[in-house]
């Protein structure tokens, strides 16, 4: 069985991400989305929102202007749910009708009080004025307000969002305008491609070549658009699929299935740039956390939904990363009235040493990455190791 060591593996899964050589020259953001398969979207804009500081991660160039037209002016990428909401290239929309119909069904279950009178009221408003945005309407809360607590037309906007009759067709200042979609999806795209298994094998086919190497865990986890039982099934069929024995960080093994090229792949994985660079929680890179401390000995718990009793970290915590391994975690925020950047918490990684050298790596790329946000000050609130 082919074993790949713990730096292999690191070295191999940073390149695929984008972020073992960030690009130069111009950013190519639809490019960058395809090469991920998708990027998530958050409306917390901390210092800047999660789906631009992802993008900027791989091209210093980019800035948030460049990736809204993409959806509302090309019709290049789409927006709906993976794991959560995400960016996705609009040529990848044929093989999503599965995903549609899960989505319904499942979230059915959770507004089950919407009757059919209440969305054909919605659509027909919809298909009469054009793109509407939640605040077009007006019913209220019913019962607690709670903090994911919906009036009844956000939740009929969206059951039909997550089935596929309607789009989001563009965003302005973040607030999702919602259409036809036959108004936002190219004609020739419309229609689902394939048998639902032929979507199933085309999304772990995708899933596997930006993984490399993973676990039937994993594959699943990529998309979060199929279960269990049918990501298992497709790995049983896969008789192209090599196994392999990948080291964790600290030493042991666990078997996953590997790409047929893998040995290529890890041949033309060039080592991860000595820049430090601050990833956001929402990265790709990160985002499978089971993943994440398997190969890096690293462990990150997103605390912004506890309260600030319970956090161990902040409110808003940055991964940084030197190389192939983690060396620490910043707390920032932003003021942008006053173009302010403000490190709020600075923790060091156990056993690493933080020499001046390193502290200016982190200045410059704070520096780096406050620009992305048009922000000309930082102020260090924290104290440093």
């Amino acid at each position: 069985m082919l074993r790949l060591s713990n730096k292999q593996a690191r070295r191999l899964w940073l390149h695929t991400n984008g972020i073992a050589q960030p690009q130069t020259g111009p950013a190519d953001a639809l490019q960058i989305i395809r090469d991920l398969g998708f990027v998530q979207i958050d409306t917390i804009r901390n210092v800047t929102r999660a789906h631009h500081h992802i993008l900027w991660s791989r091209n210093p160039n980019y800035r948030e202007k460049q990736l809204w037209p993409l959806l509302g002016k090309h019709r290049q990428i789409f927006e709906h749910f993976t794991h959560d909401a995400s960016l996705i290239p609009m040529e990848f929309y044929p093989m999503w009708g599965r995903q549609f119909a899960r989505m319904a069904v499942k979230m059915a279950k959770w507004y089950p009080n919407i009757d059919q009178a209440t969305k054909d009221d919605i659509f027909a408003r919809i298909k009469a004025e054009g793109a509407l945005s939640t605040h077009a309407f007006d019913t209220k809360i019913e019962g607690p307000r709670e903090m994911w607590a919906r009036p009844p037309h956000k939740k009929a906007l969206d059951l039909m969002w997550y089935d596929g009759t309607l789009s989001t067709c563009f965003r302005e200042n973040f607030t999702k305008f919602y259409n036809l979609t036959d108004r936002v999806v190219p004609d020739h795209l419309r229609t689902p491609k394939g048998s639902d298994t032929d979507q199933i094998n085309w999304l772990c086919t995708a899933a596997m070549e930006r993984l490399n190497f993973a676990t039937q865990g994993e594959i699943q986890r990529f998309w979060e658009a199929m279960d269990a039982k049918e990501t298992r099934r497709w790995t049983e069929t896969q008789t192209h699929l090599i196994p392999v024995e990948i080291e964790r960080a600290d030493r042991t093994t666990y078997t996953a299935f590997a790409h047929p090229d893998i040995e290529h792949r890890l041949a033309n994985s060039p080592d991860p740039t000595s820049r430090l660079q601050l990833l956001n929680p929402f990265d790709p890179a990160i985002r499978d956390r089971t993943r994440l401390a398997a190969l890096f000995g690293f462990e990150y718990v997103n605390e912004m939904f506890l309260p600030a009793a319970k956090r161990r970290w902040g409110y808003y915590v940055y991964p940084l990363l030197e190389r192939d391994r983690f060396v620490g975690r910043i707390e920032l925020k932003a003021d942008r009235s006053k173009s302010e950047m403000y490190v709020t918490g600075f923790w060091p990684e156990p056993g690493v040493k933080w020499s001046t050298a390193r502290h200016k790596k982190l200045d410059t790329e704070l520096t780096r990455f406050a620009r992305l946000a048009s922000l000309k000050h930082i102020d260090w609130q924290a104290q440093r190791a």
